[in-house]
């Protein structure tokens, strides 16, 4: 771990900046190790659109497939559960001549918690596909986290900024599509790695905290 201010830190993925470990070193000119031609810019700001990592990387289009895949076969559940309940619902209807008030509200009454039961079940379901939905970017982000380590390295970056939140600033320094490339080719859709960034997605993403990874 390099100590605040030795160098770059990676922090602070998806919202609002990743930044040095302090305020100062951002006006200074790349470092005279750093200067030689590596086939990107030399920049110590740099910046990113996370949307964009997320939509045009094989990993993020995965994970927009599959939550879309989800989200269709809750709805499809969901309208063939309602079929059978407003069936089971009408002939629980046409029976009630035939039984008496205190059968009827016994079978009324269990129609109505299954009911309930099912939109519990179903809400949390529909949560759980929204909280993975949410999650998604972030997941990407920590897929992209080492390739965002290394182009920093190779740039002389020492600051990495979301661009979504940049008034003025120049596109030579956009580094989105290198990291796309890049990762996709590292990578590919991030199936095989997903269980590893799920956790860490969940939990922290790319924060600015003190265990962030620092490119050497």
């Amino acid at each position: 771990m390099r100590a605040a201010g030795a160098g770059p830190v990676l922090v602070g993925a998806l919202f609002g900046v990743m930044t040095a470990a302090g305020a100062s070193g951002l006006v200074y000119g790349p470092s005279a190790g750093l200067a030689q031609d590596v086939g990107v810019v030399q920049s110590e700001i740099l910046t990113l659109d996370p949307d964009r990592l997320f939509a045009g990387t094989m990993a993020g289009r995965r994970l927009t497939a599959e939550y879309e895949a989800e989200r269709d076969r809750l709805i499809a559940s969901n309208r063939e559960l309602e079929a059978e309940l407003r069936a089971e619902e009408q002939a629980l209807t046409d029976a009630r001549k035939d039984l008496t008030p205190k059968e009827f509200r016994l079978r009324a009454d269990a129609f109505d918690a299954k009911v309930r039961s099912i939109r519990l079940e179903n809400d949390g379901k529909a949560r759980e596909l929204e909280r993975n939905r949410e999650v998604a970017p972030l997941s990407v982000m920590r897929m992209a986290e080492a390739t965002l380590i290394q182009l920093m390295r190779e740039t002389g970056g020492k600051i990495i900024l979301d661009n979504r939140q940049v008034l003025m600033r120049s596109d030579t320094i956009d580094i989105t599509d290198m990291v796309v490339t890049r990762l996709d080719e590292a990578i590919g859709d991030g199936a095989n790695i997903e269980d590893e960034v799920r956790g860490d997605s969940q939990g922290n993403a790319v924060t600015g905290s003190g265990d962030s990874q620092t490119p050497e």
